[in-house]
């Protein structure tokens, strides 16, 4: 078949599975996460499973340390969110006061109330902050489908053990396959773990830092920074807009600045400099790919997609890309790295 006729066809096929995905992404979004939050514990059943425990040990352990984690941070944002949605009121004559200071600056500068009002328009802490609100909230209702992420855990916990000997037992017949799978797993556990570690150094230095500057909440902007850690590219706005804009509210433009000059110190330093020396090239995806894949991964699971972004693109080069022999121009692709000779 032509060249070109296989590439439409196959664009045509991602379009509709990409489509097919995003009208259960209430069932598959749950899948993935719990596919992925099995993926980054399994270290602790290989260790069980080295000290000779029971089987039923080296499921329940990892299983509770991941539901454990879930009930928490459905309870932290749950009780954030809800003094959030209390906070926001009180600040409406803060706003005021800003926006009439800002009219007498823009006076006193010679610039036409009609340009402020359309720049406060688009630039509206209370817009911003009702954003941040719909976000914090969307991440709410997806753990709060916990019952469907508890049993998909549990099944795949016991299934892990059998899964792993399937696999090897595979390697004789599809070894690519296997090897491409074993890759997977081993780059998003890696992924996991140290954007994890590095997530939280950087939500408790901000809430060091909030705590310091006595912007309200600091509690639930250090879980959204963590949230935002594991999003691509754009997670470190994210994370900071609805603090930087709600300092703005409650201290003023000098709170605001100290804000945003915190959180770029701390993200340059960890993010910047220290991160990439432990990430290094785990991750196996281009720039462009990356942006890519958020963007994708966000229009068919939404805010999860977005979370989830690195590992579904790993998992889809997995299947079509590293399982394929004669698919190594494609990973130098996706990679943006030359192949060795």
């Amino acid at each position: 078949m032509p060249r070109a006729l296989v590439i439409l066809v196959g664009i045509a096929a991602a379009v509709v599975v990409l489509f097919g995905i995003r009208e259960v992404a209430s069932i598959a979004g749950p899948v993935v996460l719990a596919l992925v939050l099995v993926i980054a514990v399994s270290p602790v059943r290989g260790w069980l499973r080295t000290r000779s425990a029971p089987i039923w040990l080296q499921v329940a352990v990892p299983f509770l340390i991941v539901v454990l984690v879930l009930v928490g941070m459905v309870g932290i944002l749950t009780i954030s969110v809800t003094q959030l949605v209390s906070l926001l009121p009180t600040y409406t004559d803060q706003f005021e006061r800003l926006l009439a200071d800002s009219e007498r600056w823009a006076a006193a500068h010679g610039i036409s109330n009609d340009v402020l009002n359309k720049g406060l328009q688009a630039f509206d802490p209370g817009r911003v902050l009702g954003l941040a609100q719909s976000l914090l909230g969307s991440l709410i209702g997806i753990l709060s489908a916990l019952f469907l992420i508890v049993v998909l855990l549990l099944a795949m916990s016991l299934d892990a053990p059998t899964t792993a000997r399937i696999l090897t037992a595979g390697e004789g017949s599809r070894p690519q396959l296997v090897t491409a799978l074993a890759t997977f797993g081993h780059k998003t556990r890696r992924y996991l773990i140290v954007s994890t570690v590095f997530g939280l150094i950087n939500a408790i230095l901000d809430m060091i830092a909030l705590s310091l500057l006595d912007v309200p909440l600091p509690l639930l902007w250090g879980v959204l920074a963590l949230i935002a850690n594991y999003i691509p590219n754009i997670g470190f706005v994210i994370g900071l807009i609805p603090p930087a804009m709600l300092a703005l509210l409650d201290g003023g433009v000098q709170t605001m600045s100290l804000v945003i000059a915190a959180y770029i110190v701390i993200n340059v330093v960890t993010q910047s400099f220290i991160l990439p020396k432990f990430l290094g090239d785990a991750v196996g995806l281009s720039t462009t790919m990356t942006f890519i894949s958020l963007i994708v991964w966000t229009f068919v699971l939404g805010p999860l997609g977005a979370i989830l972004a690195i590992p579904l693109s790993l998992l889809t080069r997995a299947l079509l890309i590293d399982s394929d022999p004669s698919a190594k121009w494609v990973q130098a692709l996706v990679s943006g790295r030359i192949p060795r000779e």
